[in-house]
């Protein structure tokens, strides 16, 4: 008798549940036992919950180790497209199990070895390929609908924080607050965006607390609260279609690792376009300027990453050179007396470019630029009319908000239809065009949806009155600065580094000029009667005799350096 194994395979949690992978298994045992074959019982394999579209199956895999190790003569599968969705697949595995001896069975296919049996199994191999295309593309779309309407149900489970409920006949699936995962939630934004804590801190702060994680452990990772300061459900926008499936970029050391990237799996999800993202309303756990705060530091972090600098430097980070646009960093030389830094344009190592270096800037003094730029933060400081007109300006912005005002006239537009529609409803059963079944199953359903438009309602005016109150905090502007200018000369790198940060965008630097971009809207500096006036377009040529940046020079007043 020929020794052989069975094979049996469905994809879907709604297939397991309906024990088809059951039914596969029981017609596979009568067909070994009617044709001859000995089937072990350790050698019956099912892989449940797996696509057919992937070779990467535990189930299959112990098929094939069988297969080469020569302990099976045959396989035993229900039909081709249990072996694999994709014709290419099933080629290739009905050959491996050739080349060791193996014959692959299938009963739902021909047996015989004629080209026309041969033709009709490539036929059938093709179809199975196309279904799953078909099936593939048509579940997209209709979950791009569903996204589009504003049904939860397309996001799957819920991000920590929140409860996935389930759809029901009488109400559709939707997100619930976990109170005491919303908390933590809110200490971590309330952590890195007001105490100004790392990533780092905040999961250690999160170990030390103990709160479980969704994975009901207590070791928080600094890639989850990563994850947690980007996630837009937060702020009340959950995001279908965010991600999609391209080439892996780079296989990592844990990838490989891992032992997948030696069955040829080279793809990985890709985060797409924000455009292209799908909003579905979900209830808010922080405010838009919340997360808005937390994304705008989060890219800082990025763009400021000290990299390791032991002795941080006040303009790290926002240096760039004016002739060739390189990024500018911080390098060192030790004369026989002291240690001085310097910036250095990364244009101008030849080491770093094919064709040698690209640009011919010179080093810039670390400390001279240093105090060129502390000074024109501290000049700017010293006008408190400047930052409130800028906060006023923000203040006005907030007001007229375009997108916020837009969801406040959607979301009321929504509920007026929607409370017309119930409107209908109750008159149609009134009048008996409606039964009263019909009137039970279809109200929860529309009171489910008013409740939810109601509830984002009031988290824009809410969000608005945060707004409001964040803003109107210049009040207490000037005593703030006027305290900051007291102490200025003794702060802390770090301190003045977070000042510069603040006011500063860029700093762009040429053989003859520097010019510093601030973030905030500011006049220019109108000079004495000593002193050159700068021209017009906020730049101003510093005479050879005082550029006080270059090797050689004599230090110059910097007021002799503008800014804009």
């Amino acid at each position: 008798m020929k020794i052989a194994a069975i094979y049996a395979r469905v994809s879907s949690d709604q297939q397991k549940g309906a024990n088809t992978i059951a039914s596969q298994t029981a017609a596979l045992i009568e067909f070994a036992r009617e044709q001859g074959f000995t089937v072990p019982d350790e050698w019956i394999i099912e892989d449940e919950g797996f696509s057919g579209a992937s070779l990467l199956r535990p189930g299959l895999e112990r098929l094939r180790d069988l297969a080469a190790e020569g302990q099976i003569q045959a396989v035993l599968i229900h039909s081709p497209d249990r072996l694999s969705r994709k014709y290419a697949y099933q080629v290739l595995l009905t050959e491996e199990f050739a080349r060791h001896g193996v014959e692959a069975i299938f009963i739902k296919a021909p047996h015989s070895a004629t080209p026309e049996d041969q033709l009709m199994l490539q036929f059938q191999g093709m179809i199975a390929e196309y279904e799953r295309a078909q099936i593939l593309e048509r579940s997209r779309r209709g979950k791009r609908h569903r996204a589009k309407s504003g049904e939860i149900s397309v996001l799957g489970g819920a991000p920590y924080g929140y409860r996935y409920i389930r759809k029901m006949p009488e109400t559709p699936a939707r997100y619930e607050i976990d109170a005491a995962e919303a908390a933590v939630v809110r200490l971590v934004f309330e952590k890195y965006t007001v105490d100004g804590l790392s990533i780092g801190a905040i999961a250690r702060l999160l170990r030390e607390m103990g709160p479980p994680t969704r994975r009901r452990v207590t070791r928080w990772e600094r890639s989850v609260v990563w994850g947690m300061l980007r996630n837009p459900a937060y702020k009340g926008t959950a995001c279908f279609n965010k991600t999609q499936v391209g080439p892996r970029q780079k296989v990592t050391k844990p990838f490989r690792l891992s032992g997948r990237s030696v069955h040829g799996e080279k793809t990985s999800a890709h985060e797409r376009p924000r455009e292209e993202w799908i909003e579905v309303p979900v209830p808010a756990l922080v405010s838009e300027e919340t997360f808005a705060l937390a994304a705008e530091r989060l890219a800082d972090n990025k763009r400021f990453a000290p990299r390791r600098t032991i002795e941080p430097s006040l303009v790290q980070g926002l240096v760039s050179c004016r002739k060739c646009g390189y990024a500018l960093y911080r390098a060192s030389t030790r004369t026989s007396a002291r240690k001085i830094h310097y910036y250095r344009c990364l244009g101008s190592d030849g080491w770093r470019h094919l064709g040698g270096s690209v640009c011919d800037s010179r080093p810039i003094r670390q400390d001279l630029l240093d105090h060129i730029v502390w000074q024109e933060v501290m000049r700017l400081i010293a006008d408190p009319g400047l930052i409130n007109a800028e906060l006023d300006r923000r203040l006005d912005a907030a007001r007229a908000s375009e997108p916020t005002k837009k969801r406040q006239d959607a979301v009321e537009r929504d509920l007026t239809r929607l409370s017309k529609s119930m409107d209908r409803l109750v008159t149609a059963y009134q009048e008996d065009l409606v039964s009263l079944d019909e009137l039970r199953g279809r109200m929860p359903e529309l009171r489910a949806r008013k409740q939810g438009l109601k509830s984002e309602l009031q988290a824009i005016f809410s969000q608005a009155a945060d707004r409001m109150s964040f803003l109107r905090l210049a009040e207490t502007l000037t005593a703030f600065l006027q305290r900051l200018r007291e102490s200025a000369e003794t702060l802390e790198i770090s301190d003045r580094q977070r000042i510069v940060r603040l006011l500063v965008k860029e700093v762009l630097v040429d053989d003859d000029t520097i010019t510093i971009r601030h973030s905030i809207p500011a006049q220019p500096t109108t000079p004495s009667a000593s002193t050159q006036p700068p021209p017009s377009n906020g730049n101003a040529t510093i005479p050879e005799q005082s550029y006080l940046l270059r090797s050689g020079r004599v230090i110059a007043a910097a007021g002799q350096h503008p800014a804009r």
